[in-house]
């Protein structure tokens, strides 16, 4: 059965109804973005976590190319193709003590290097690895399957592994570890709070 959107909503009304812990999820148009969305099966291919709401457009905090940081809201729905984003909350609401860990967690991890190898291991941060330690410190609860590359890649016979081959110079780091956004979004400890389209007014970039 096909999914339907709802009706575009303003990121205005948006941010009012975020809350701090939750998991913002959009989908980067840039070529090595789309071919994760693609491997994972999934329309989404970035995350962030919102750690503050001071003001009137909540701080998101993410792991991106360069460089992991804080942007606000707006700014990063802004970037997802056509403005399709996923808002997802913790099961359990957060306490004040959690909520300030969460913040803590996010700005200890603010500067660290993108991994674009995608290795759970590394020193280095990726979205969807980023906003699962930020939670788990926070909280002790644990986002997304961890995945080796042979068990994601195994999941979709269609993928394009031409591409992977390249990204990877030849060599495909199969036994690596891994966790996706798609991942994430499916976890059981998030429900869905918002799945749609925004409508974000001035072109703003982030």
């Amino acid at each position: 059965m096909p999914y339907f959107l709802p009706p575009p909503q303003p990121v205005a009304q948006l941010s009012q109804q975020v809350q701090v812990g939750d998991v913002v999820f959009i989908r980067v148009p840039a070529r090595p973005f789309r071919e994760v969305a693609d491997a994972t099966q999934s329309w989404t291919n970035h995350v962030g976590v919102v750690v503050a709401r001071e003001g009137g457009d909540p701080v998101v905090a993410e792991s991106t190319f360069p460089l992991s940081r804080f942007t606000t809201l707006s700014r990063f729905v802004a970037r997802s193709e056509d403005h399709r984003v996923a808002v997802a909350r913790l099961n359990a609401p957060l306490t004040n003590a959690q909520r300030a860990a969460l913040y803590e967690a996010a700005r200890q991890r603010t500067g660290v290097l993108y991994d674009t190898g995608f290795n759970l291991r590394s020193s280095r941060q990726f979205c969807s690895k980023y906003v699962r330690e930020v939670v788990a410190q926070a909280t002790g609860q644990q986002l997304g399957e961890v995945e080796n590359f042979s068990m994601l890649l195994a999941h979709n016979p269609d993928v394009n592994l031409g591409f992977w081959r390249v990204w990877y110079f030849g060599r495909i780091p199969w036994q690596r570890e891994t966790v996706s956004p798609a991942s994430l979004l499916q976890s059981p400890r998030l429900q869905t709070v918002f799945d749609g389209m925004v409508t974000t007014g001035p072109a703003t970039t982030g």
